[in-house]
């Protein structure tokens, strides 16, 4: 079984990720794409460090180039941002990016990218997902990689030096060059590593990289740049004296950030921080769109400057649908993933990065700083989660009781309204709110909260994680 779940189709190697899966949906894919009568504008094919991310990437090319397909065949590793920028670049209608994001290093999967670079929507990914269920094995197309390549069929690609001069030119470079930057850079031994340190010389920053080399197993740490994996960057920023630490995740298109103190960021504030500056500093003009898991602060600054701000379900291919329907200015979610308008239609770390520079260059303020100012204007909130695995007999108990038979937990603050968009959020009175929803790319229960206080959200989410014990046991 090849299901989609937020972020493309993730499974663990050597169980679902295995060779007779993965050319089955290059089959259906490729099926979509004669389907669709757009075969004659090729694919363009991607992959990260991970194991297997190569080869697969080949059985993928072999069975498009199989239904007489061109491929266009992204040689060495990069971020799937650059697999986006690439189906722009050639003005393909697909592409597809072999890569498990930020799962743990025992995770692969592919993430089907559509025209203009855009994250393939649910309709794109259910057709796929019906025409592999249908498929007999001698129904897929194979050609042999290497005479792909002497046809014709297969053609290497570089997309680098386009991609890496579409960043430089949306950002400020004369302001971040005389400031020269010290920036110490966590790639965690993912694939933004030549990309980020590429850009950062070009802006004239001081750069040292830790944790750059190839490494399948990530270190041994999730590959998700958070407060819990980038300690060492938290550690050595404040002790060298370094003006920023930066962290990607395992594709790199999240984005962590370690201030002048060592202190981690959280991304919902990396969002704050860089609306803010576009608004109050650069000011440019335009709403923004975040999930139901992001922080409501981005409401209060959207309505200080009379700006909107658009919820949608996680997944940012919504996110990416919503900016381009209202002109939105930014998107982003809470684990990392920006966007901003101009760029890609989907979130990179590399051009977030280059903004948080542009933004300590141009306010002539770092980060602890910028942060003082943001929460002095527009208050804090507090933000708090918790995730559970779950065996599919837990997520079935959970289903029935929390959105079928709606039972939910008490509180001790006033309810507002609850909403069934996206698993389960229940909005209080207070500005705050809570959610319960299962993870689109592993098998979690997710539980999220933000409320006024630090004492709130301890005891919302303890409240959630009570209820949900007494149920299965967790």
């Amino acid at each position: 079984m090849i299901k989609f779940g937020t972020g493309g189709w993730r499974a663990i190697i050597g169980e679902d990720f295995i060779k007779e899966n993965v050319i089955c949906l290059a089959q259906g894919l490729s099926d979509l794409i004669i389907e669709e009568k757009v075969d004659k504008f090729g694919i363009v094919i991607g992959f990260d460090r991970r194991f297997l991310s190569d080869k697969a990437a080949c059985w993928i090319a072999e069975v498009l180039a199989g239904n007489n397909i061109n491929v266009y065949f992204i040689e060495q590793y990069v971020p799937t941002p650059m697999v986006m920028h690439a189906v722009n670049q050639y003005q393909t209608y697909y592409g597809a990016a072999v890569t498990a994001s930020h799962n743990p290093y025992d995770y692969n999967g592919v993430k089907i990218i559509t025209y203009e670079g855009r994250d393939a929507n649910e309709n794109v990914t259910q057709k796929i997902e019906e025409k592999i269920k249908f498929l007999r094995k001698e129904q897929i197309k194979i050609f042999p990689f290497e005479k792909g390549i002497k046809n014709g069929l297969i053609k290497f690609i570089d997309p680098f030096n386009n991609y890496i001069d579409n960043v430089i030119s949306k950002i400020d470079l004369d302001s971040i060059k005389k400031k020269r930057l010290k920036i110490l850079f966590d790639p965690m031994f993912g694939a933004s590593t030549i990309t980020l340190n590429t850009v950062f010389n070009i802006l004239r920053c001081q750069v040292e990289l830790i944790n750059a080399r190839h490494d399948p197993l990530f270190g041994g740490r999730i590959p998700s740049p958070s407060f819990l994996t980038l300690k060492t960057l938290m550690n050595l920023v404040p002790e060298k004296g370094y003006d920023l630490g930066l962290g990607t995740d395992g594709d790199g298109d999240r984005l962590g950030i370690i201030d002048e103190k060592g202190e981690f960021i959280h991304p919902n504030e990396i969002l704050c921080l860089l609306y803010y500056y576009f608004l109050e500093y650069k000011k440019l003009d335009g709403g923004i769109v975040r999930n139901i898991t992001t922080t409501h602060l981005l409401d209060r600054i959207a309505n200080y400057y009379g700006q909107d701000c658009h919820e949608v379900p996680v997944g940012f291919k919504h996110i990416s649908q919503k900016m381009e329907e209202t002109k939105a200015l930014m998107g982003g979610e809470s684990s990392g993933g920006v966007a901003i308008r101009g760029h890609l239609k989907g979130k990179d770390a590399t051009v977030t990065s280059c903004y948080i520079i542009e933004m300590i260059c141009n306010t002539n303020k770092l980060i602890g700083d910028l942060r003082k100012e943001l929460h002095l204007k527009f208050g804090t909130l507090y933000y708090e989660e918790f995730n559970i695995p779950l065996t599919h007999e837990d997520k079935s108990i959970l289903t029935k009781i929390l959105f079928h038979e709606k039972k939910l937990p008490s509180f001790k603050f006033i309810v507002d309204k609850i909403s069934y968009l996206d698993g389960v959020k229940i909005y209080f009175q207070n500005d705050g709110w809570a959610v319960f929803r299962f993870s689109g790319t592993e098998p979690l229960l997710r539980l999220s909260t933000e409320m006024p206080s630090k004492k709130e959200a301890l005891s919302v989410i303890s409240s959630m994680h009570t209820y949900i014990k007494k149920i299965i046991g967790k």
